[in-house]
């Protein structure tokens, strides 16, 4: 029978917020249907994207929540062990108050071990941040088997985001509202995280947070790296679901700055696992630098590779702020 918390979970229709949206009872099903113990659950406090500050600002606000989350997880999972995966720039700004309230869950015989992951945005990619915490190599695993099945030390193991594990906790007291942090950067009057129904308009959002330019612009939504592209024009969608951020650029931006501030990012984060990543990602910043006008046709040759034999998400999702820029703002301006 289900239990009554993931039943709220499920009538609550709360997915992922890292990204990928995944509803979370389905995850929380298919690591409590696993026979196999000791079970863990992991919060993961990473956010190495570019744009994307709304983890630090729920730890910085709400850590008790968080912790509340990470707490039902684990006893509907009947597990007493826990990671708190946190980027370790993150910890330092947060550890004074989050510390004593671990203590405190410590004593009541729940295991939760704080691990500082050096900052980096493939570690928040769900099986890299298990090879981290285990010692191993940081850089994605090959999937099936998933985390559920065997995540850390092999065991069944449940990973969520920041802001999954504060919903969790305001859908146990019955305060969920159907909101979401977003956080608003870039060419803005008033850059930061801000809490807004989901159902929003990313038109509404810069209206209500005050950030609405008044310029010609175009939005890049879910990640300053990853995220699409979207002109004026476009912006009366809902904002799209996952990692919720808004960067706001100057129409008039330079093309070759924009793209390297993507290319060389990934080329940075790239963990080195898979060639096409590993050279693409160097490839493309390379290109960008060496010609005074952007060389679009290798660009997207090399993009087309991306897309085909990438390893995981990270070489994948090079090719997506690029192509909605291209088409949304440059081929319809």
């Amino acid at each position: 029978m289900m239990s009554n918390i993931l039943k709220k979970i499920k009538k609550a229709n709360l997915v992922g917020r890292g990204g990928a949206a995944y509803p979370t009872y389905l995850k929380w099903q298919a690591v409590k249907k696993e026979k196999n113990f000791p079970k863990y659950v992991i919060c993961n406090a990473s956010e190495g994207e570019l744009g994307l500050c709304k983890d630090i600002y729920i730890l910085e606000n709400f850590p008790e929540m968080v912790l509340k989350g990470m707490k039902i997880a684990m006893d509907f999972l009947g597990t007493k062990y826990a990671y708190f995966n946190f980027n370790a720039k993150y910890y330092e700004l947060v550890r004074k108050r989050l510390d004593p309230m671990i203590k405190k869950h410590g004593d009541k015989g729940y295991v939760l071990r704080v691990f500082k992951e050096k900052p980096s945005y493939i570690g928040g990619e769900e099986t890299a941040l298990l090879n981290a915490i285990e010692g191993q190599r940081v850089e994605p695993r090959l999937k099936p088997p998933y985390p559920s099945e065997k995540g850390l030390f092999c065991q069944p193991t449940l990973i969520h985001n920041v802001e999954t594990l504060f919903n969790i906790a305001k859908v146990e007291e019955g305060t969920y509202d159907v909101k979401r942090f977003m956080s608003v950067c870039g060419k803005v009057k008033n850059p930061g995280v801000f809490y807004f129904h989901e159902n929003y308009t990313i038109e509404k959002v810069l209206h209500e947070s005050k950030n609405y330019p008044d310029f010609d612009f175009f939005v890049q939504v879910g990640g300053s790296a990853s995220g699409p592209v979207f002109n004026m024009e476009q912006i009366k969608e809902k904002i799209v679901t996952g990692a919720g951020s808004i960067e706001i650029y100057d129409k008039k931006m330079d093309v070759k700055k924009l793209l390297s501030k993507w290319f060389d990012f990934y080329a940075n984060e790239s963990c080195g696992k898979c060639t096409p990543c590993r050279e693409g990602t160097f490839q493309l910043a390379k290109l960008v630098k060496d010609n005074k006008k952007v060389p679009w046709k290798e660009i997207m040759e090399i993009l087309d590779t991306l897309d085909k034999t990438a390893f995981c998400a990270l070489g994948g999702g090079v090719s997506v702020g690029v192509r909605s820029y291209l088409e949304n703002v440059v081929c319809n301006s």
